[in-house]
């Protein structure tokens, strides 16, 4: 519930991001020169503008998801998350919170946020070396 509340306030950052590319992308002049040559809009569009535009709107989605999950455990660490449910951030509250701080029970809840977080940077850095075109090899 609480991811479904980060995505419902924080997608008005991207829409803004995705429109900022692809009217980066409609002054190229690739793109102008396919407006020039005549060819139907849905062309320019899925053949020109989208594999180029494609790749950094994923690496920011990537570095998104990484930050909505370092904000839910960072709302869960401070007692503002949910209650019921069971977070890293409310393990880590719980490893402070004992009189004696307990570093085993700080170290897998943070090493699995920090794994977690890193996975997904990666995976966006991937996707994008492995769509953007401007990164593919030449046959010469």
């Amino acid at each position: 519930m609480m991811m479904v509340i980060i995505g419902i306030t924080g997608w008005s950052g991207y829409a803004r991001y995705v429109r900022a590319e692809f009217l980066r992308l409609r002054q190229q002049e690739f793109v102008q020169a396919a407006i020039a040559t005549g060819l139907p809009l849905t062309s320019i569009l899925f053949r020109h503008m989208l594999p180029n535009g494609i790749a950094p709107i994923l690496v920011a989605a990537s570095f998104g998801v990484a930050s909505a999950i370092l904000a839910e455990a960072t709302l869960s660490f401070l007692g503002l998350g949910l209650v019921d449910d069971p977070s890293w951030g409310q393990m880590l509250n719980q490893a402070v919170k004992s009189s004696t701080f307990n570093w085993w029970m700080a170290a897998f809840p943070g090493g699995a946020i920090f794994l977690t977080v890193f996975a997904y940077n990666l995976i966006g850095e991937a996707l994008r070396d492995a769509i953007d075109p401007y990164l593919k090899k030449s046959g010469t």
